[in-house]
């Protein structure tokens, strides 16, 4: 007994492939959302400065600073002489992380916000220098890396259980 045959799906066609292309050579920062991005990385940074900052604004920020890395993996001359300082501010990060899940706050201490302060500028000054090809090769870089499971969590399996179990007696108290 065969298998039964796949359902054909045909292959997507660019209806304009050379303006894909010359869309992909032009700077990021001459494209619409490049400060529509900027704004809300600062906004991020900003809340979590104020320490109003929420699991939303953490995303954010560990999105940048992810691409940050990226962009030295894929084009050392973006920056990769800062890689020790972007080490440290990821390292600035997942420390806020993981104390902000634990205690449902996310609080600065000052040379975490100094490390994460750089990375954000070293970020921005990434972003004047790439074309788009570039962003999303750093996208598709980030995805790879996130599937392959190399990247850091903040909240490791143990630490979920934890915080499930705490969630739950929290409520069973509530409700007794």
């Amino acid at each position: 007994m065969s298998k039964p045959r796949k359902k054909y799906k045909p292959k997507g066609i660019r209806v304009d492939a050379v303006g894909w292309v010359l869309k992909g050579l032009q700077p990021f920062k001459t494209v619409e959302y490049s400060t529509t991005l900027r704004i809300k990385n600062h906004a991020a940074m900003d809340a979590l400065r104020k320490g109003d900052a929420t699991m939303a604004d953490i995303d954010v920020l560990i999105g940048a600073f992810n691409m940050c890395e990226a962009y030295i993996m894929l084009r050392p001359e973006l920056g990769a002489d800062w890689s020790d300082e972007i080490k440290a501010g990821l390292d600035a990060l997942h420390a806020v992380g993981v104390r902000g899940v634990m205690s449902k706050r996310f609080i600065l201490k000052a040379d975490e916000l100094v490390a994460m302060n750089l990375v954000m500028e070293i970020h921005d000054a990434q972003l004047d220098q790439t074309t788009v090809t570039d962003m999303e090769r750093a996208m598709d870089l980030v995805s790879k890396e996130y599937r392959a499971k190399r990247m850091r969590p903040i909240v490791t399996r143990e630490q979920k259980e934890l915080l499930v179990t705490q969630a739950k007696q929290e409520e069973q108290t509530s409700n007794a």
